[in-house]
């Protein structure tokens, strides 16, 4: 097994961890135990646990990149199909919330960079929506749209309904 194979295996137990636990729901030894590996070579590839939540971020910001594409490429409905299906399918492929839902909701016991990390997310995510929705008012703005699909994600997982996801919302992306 390769460095790279062993921090993508440590990277992918960190998220299924916090994405069920959040930023205080997973230690170093759990992560060695769930990857077959001493809690030292976690250490190793990822010497702080702030370190290693950063490149969690980051990894789920990229993963977030290459499924969206290029905002300017899209129509505005398109967009919007495309960022309420990423939603969407947290819920319904992985019963999970968002990561950066649930890490934002944790913000004050974040340490700053992970914080900062979680809030390149939103920015991007947001970045993404205005130029493709370019004034488009039908869909409300895209700090309405991103704060109305994280909350349809709390209220589904916590009712679990995936037809209270879509009832929140108001339709049911093209993807569907």
């Amino acid at each position: 097994m390769t460095n790279i194979d062993i921090r993508d295996r440590i990277l992918d137990a960190a998220e299924a961890r916090a994405r069920r636990g959040g930023y205080n729901g997973f230690s170093y030894r759990d992560l060695a135990e769930d990857v077959g590996i001493k809690s030292s070579s976690v250490h190793y590839h990822y010497p702080s646990k702030p370190l290693l939540a950063e490149a969690l971020m980051q990894r789920y910001t990229q993963r977030a990149q290459e499924r969206l594409g290029v905002a300017s490429d899209v129509s505005a409905e398109e967009a919007v199909d495309r960022v309420t299906a990423m939603f969407r399918d947290a819920l319904v492929q992985d019963d999970r919330m968002c990561l950066c839902g649930l890490f934002g909701a944790q913000r004050d016991e974040l340490p700053p960079e992970v914080a900062a990390a979680v809030a390149g997310f939103f920015q991007y995510i947001l970045d993404y929506l205005r130029t493709a929705l370019a004034g488009e008012t039908a869909f409300g703005t895209p700090e309405s749209l991103l704060a109305k699909l994280e909350g349809a994600l709390i209220l589904a997982r916590s009712l679990r309904s995936a037809d209270t996801f879509e009832a929140a919302i108001g339709w049911r992306p093209a993807r569907a």
